[in-house]
Order: structure tokens, then sequence, then C-alpha cells
């Protein structure tokens, strides 16, 4: 009778991959790491050139062993949302939508911010101000999508460099 129980321990570990040799498989370990959006903030529509249109900045790390890439964004503030990027062109730095999205390297991150990568809140159904918060859904292609709340601030570079087709320092990512 003694041999008994340890079989069943012994099929019991080997069922539930704790026998030596035998990776332990977990819902956690078998989910692809999360991105992690942090210091989200959304332009003010107050005094802008265009109060039709506005940008969402924001910090994304990715904690994973394989790069992520931010895919698509929305928000209920906006008729279309865009991911846009700044590239060089025959007349210094332009803004286009990056249509292959903003890669958020493994074991770093990316910084979405005025003169590099961004989204775009454009069409907007109404002015935006100082203080409100602003809800934007994320979706990476790992399927992972992150609702974020961004609070409204004034940008203090009032010049929208950001859409300028001048080159500035702040130009590159990282």
């Amino acid at each position: 009778m003694t041999k008994t129980p340890a079989a069943l321990l012994a099929l019991l570990l080997l069922l539930t991959g704790c026998a030596a040799g035998a990776p332990a498989a977990s819902p956690a370990s078998a989910a692809a790491p999360q991105i992690i959006v942090e210091q989200p903030w959304v332009r003010t529509t107050e005094g802008a050139t265009n109060a039709a249109m506005s940008a969402a900045f924001m910090s994304l790390a990715n904690p994973g062993d394989a790069d992520v890439t931010l895919v698509k964004a929305s928000s209920d503030v906006a008729g279309m949302t865009q991911i846009h990027e700044m590239v060089g062109g025959g007349d210094g730095m332009v803004m286009q939508e990056a249509k292959a999205g903003a890669v958020v390297p493994a074991g770093s991150h990316l910084h979405l911010k005025p003169g590099g990568y961004h989204i775009m809140l454009m069409m907007l159904k109404r002015p935006l101000a100082i203080g409100e918060e602003v809800t934007i859904t994320l979706t990476f292609s790992t399927g992972q999508t992150a609702t974020v709340t961004a609070p409204v601030k004034k940008f203090t570079e009032e010049e929208d460099h950001y859409h300028s087709p001048t080159p500035t320092p702040s130009a590159s990512n990282g």
C-alpha cells in the first residue's frame, strides 16, 4: 500500500507539469507581457490654430522579450484617430500617418511626444478644455487593448512644432 500514494503523487506531478525537467505552465506565463501606459495627456484646443484637431502623448513600456506594435487608437471625442510619425522630407520634417503603427521595442519603451510619434485626434466633436479628461483606446499587435484616461493640458510650446515642416531637436524617438 505504500507504493500507491507515491504513484499517485508522481502521476499528479506529471499531469500538473511539476515533474523534474517539465516546465510548469500557468496562464500568467503563457500570456504575452502587457504594454504599460504611463503619463498620458492630450493637448487642449484652447488657443490652437486649428481647433478641429489635437494630439495625445504618452509613454509605452514593453517588459516583454518581443517587439509589440501600437496598431490603432480610437477616441469618442474624435471623428478620426490616427497614429502619426515625423519623417524627413525635402522641406525638413513632416508629419504623416504611421500606417504600419509604432513599434514598442522589447524590454524598452516608446515615447509618444511632440516632434515624434503621437496620436492625432482629428475632426474633434467638441473643444478640449484644460482640466477635462479624454478616453483613448489603444490596440496592439498582440491583441491587447488598453483604455487610457488622459488629462487635457496646455501645450507649452505652442508653435505646434509637431505639425511644422521644420526640424526640431525633439524629432527623434526614445
